[in-house]
């Protein structure tokens, strides 16, 4: 059994716990100076390149790190860091060079296979907030179980099909439903009809025109399924 969270629950309670009734852990620490110094100290040619959505914007290294020094049951475990590029959009500190995401870990295998295993947990937390704020899983609409199964599959179906528009049309990596609804789903226009054909009219200064209309060209050159 092990327990994968998210740095929520990164703390020295989880970790003896866990260690106590012999569960293997997997937990997102939070990043402090000091253990920015840790990965910083990290030698250059310890950093792998992993597959990622933006070619060559990630790596992982392992170091040993001991959390919670403090406490009399402190321990050294595996501290398994990736490193990623910035990309237009990212927000950095001032002069930094990657951004960070690192966890503790006192699981047995290779570094690369057990920081895909837990990142997995995180893209399922991403998914999780898109479909609460992104779409409308905040709140469920009907005292009924059945109603509100039904909207569920409603949510998902939407969710993903944003997901495959930002992935397949647009070409980009993740992009929330929120952010695809503001620059291209809610989009004013106007349509008019001339000759019997309808002509739909855009705001003359869309900043995401190029991008609407490239999306459009590579979904309808999708094939079809067989």
């Amino acid at each position: 059994m092990t327990v994968r969270a998210d740095s929520g629950f990164y703390n020295h309670a989880v970790v003896a716990a866990a260690r106590k009734r012999h569960v293997r852990f997997s937990i997102t620490v939070r990043l402090s100076p000091g253990l920015h110094q840790v990965i910083e100290a990290i030698p250059e040619r310890d950093w792998t390149a992993i597959p990622y959505w933006l070619e060559g914007g990630a790596d992982v290294a392992e170091t040993t790190y001991t959390p919670f020094a403090s406490q009399q049951d402190a321990s050294p475990v595996r501290l398994i860091v990736r490193r990623v590029r910035p990309t237009p959009g990212s927000q950095l500190a001032l002069l930094a060079t990657y951004d960070y995401h690192a966890f503790i870990t006192d699981r047995e295998g290779d570094t690369l296979s057990l920081e895909a295993d837990h990142r997995r947990h995180a893209e399922i937390e991403n998914a999780i907030r898109d479909l609460k704020y992104g779409v409308g899983l905040n709140h469920l609409p009907s005292g009924k179980f059945g109603a509100n199964g039904a909207w569920l599959a409603v949510q998902v179906l939407t969710h993903n099909l944003a997901r495959w528009t930002a992935r397949l049309g647009l070409g980009a990596g993740i992009l929330t439903t929120k952010t695809l609804r503001r620059r291209l789903f809610s989009l004013p226009g106007r349509l008019a009809r001339s000759a019997w054909r309808l002509t739909l009219h855009l705001p003359a200064r869309w900043p995401w025109a190029e991008d609407c209309t490239t999306a459009l060209q590579r979904l309808r050159a999708l094939p079809l399924p067989g």
